[in-house]
């Protein structure tokens, strides 16, 4: 049995991911958990902090498939990782990641939350730029930044336009640019 505030984060990821930003408020998140009126704004005061909330559910599910998945022995497997990566969050995860797209426009007009996001992001791209650094690129934080757009164009495409092509071509494009 999760906690509370598990329960919490997890409706309010869901909500978001379901029903945008307008969706989000303490009633609906108390709803959506099967909790009494009022338990979300005993664990998350405001919507500012349930919107952070949601930010770091995302990444805390995320991250440990991340670190597992960014172990390539070679470019092939970084392929591989990358792609897979990409259809997970597209895939059975992609209410979280379209929960996340809503933060990112919720983020255009709050300070907090936008560091909180590029916290977040930063995470992602050390682990890109450590499994690049293993496998020899010369510059891998810019090829992990490079990395990183990449594939965030592709989440975004296959989300808001149900892109359902293989990201494999194009991430291999960028691998090879990457390790040169």
């Amino acid at each position: 049995m999760s906690s509370t505030r598990e329960r919490i984060v997890q409706a309010a990821i869901a909500l978001l991911g379901t029903e945008g930003a307008r969706a989000l408020t303490h009633r609906r998140v108390d709803q959506a958990a099967g909790l009494s009126e009022g338990s979300t704004s005993n664990h998350f005061r405001t919507r500012a902090a349930l919107l952070e909330g949601a930010v770091d559910g995302i990444t805390a599910a995320e991250m440990p498939e991340v670190r597992d998945a960014m172990r390539p022995q070679g470019p092939a497997e970084l392929v591989e990782a990358l792609a897979g990566l990409v259809e997970l969050v597209t895939g059975p995860d992609r209410v979280a990641t379209t929960a996340r797209h809503v933060l990112f426009l919720e983020a255009a007009h709050d300070d907090q939350l936008r560091a909180r996001l590029a916290a977040a992001r930063e995470g992602y791209v050390a682990v890109t730029r450590e499994a690049l650094g293993a496998l020899g690129a010369t510059e891998p934080a810019v090829a992990a930044e490079a990395l990183m757009a990449l594939c965030e164009g592709l989440i975004l495409h296959r989300i808001a336009r149900h892109d359902a092509s293989d990201p494999r071509p194009a991430i291999a494009v960028a691998v090879r640019g990457a390790l040169g």
